[in-house]
């Protein structure tokens, strides 16, 4: 009797794990190397508590990442703010949707060649993101400064086209937002996305000359498709990333260069 007993629950243990095995999922995110990368790492254990496996996948880019969540290669991704995602979806024909807001980055105006922001000389050249997104909010920025004024300084989609008043004749050139840190000894000020500073050993809070406040249009958020975004692996990880252990890794982690939207 004894020995048959010890076969049903042999048996029952081997069914029980083929169980949460046939149930357990995986889920790959695509995101940028810092912070996003950094925060979906302290989810993974959370997620593998509720039979969720993560995988995520470093992009450089801004553009593939949202390809790759629309032609179904990657499940979601987290990188980006409502602005960009906006622009995105307009201009591609797509409609990735927001699932979650998770934290803030931001924006700041760097410099290799002045120390501070009224140092800044007549005809010095600028360099903002060349996205029309991040267009809108360097010039923001820039406005807020005072450097430039803008002819409505609450639209988060200004372009050049808009500035009214530029007293120091400021040459502003955009370029590509991974490259801004690599320019900084070419250019007099770079208004550089927190990312893409963290990556390049800039401090926000330390090394801006300029620094957004804490209310901002722009929190990053965890997108995905329509036929996914109510999925159950989905809403686990929406709710791992704001959960009170990521609130308490951006804080400590990042000390105000970071800051959590929720």
């Amino acid at each position: 009797m004894k020995l048959k007993s010890l076969k049903f629950a042999l048996a029952a243990t081997v069914i029980g794990l083929a169980g949460q095995l046939t149930h357990a999922e995986t889920l790959t995110v695509a995101a940028s190397p810092i912070p996003h990368a950094e925060i979906l790492e302290v989810v993974k254990p959370i997620l593998a508590r509720e039979g969720v496996t993560l995988e995520i996948k470093v992009f450089d880019d801004y553009i593939q990442p949202n390809v790759q969540v629309s032609e179904k290669r990657i499940d979601a991704n987290y990188f980006q703010h409502k602005p960009y995602l906006d622009t995105y979806n307009k201009s591609k024909g797509t409609n990735l949707v927001s699932v979650a807001a998770v934290h803030i980055e931001p924006f700041g105006a760097y410099s290799h060649k002045i120390k501070k922001i009224a140092d800044l000389p007549s005809g010095a050249t600028v360099a903002i993101p060349n996205n029309p997104s991040n267009v809108g909010r360097a010039l923001l920025l820039l406005s807020q400064a005072g450097l430039i004024q803008l002819k409505d300084p609450s639209n988060i989609l200004a372009t050049e086209h808009d500035i009214i008043k530029n007293p120091k004749q400021l040459k502003i050139r955009e370029l590509d937002s991974a490259a801004l840190p690599r320019i900084l000894d070419q250019v007099d000020l770079a208004v550089i996305n927190t990312n893409y500073a963290l990556e390049a050993k800039l401090v926000p809070t330390r090394d801006a000359l300029i620094l957004e406040g804490g209310k901002s249009w722009y929190a990053n958020l965890l997108v995905a498709r329509p036929d996914n975004k109510n999925s159950p692996a989905i809403k686990k990880l929406a709710a791992a990333l704001n959960s009170p252990e990521v609130k308490k890794f951006i804080e400590q982690k990042y000390k105000g260069s970071i800051i959590p939207a929720f």
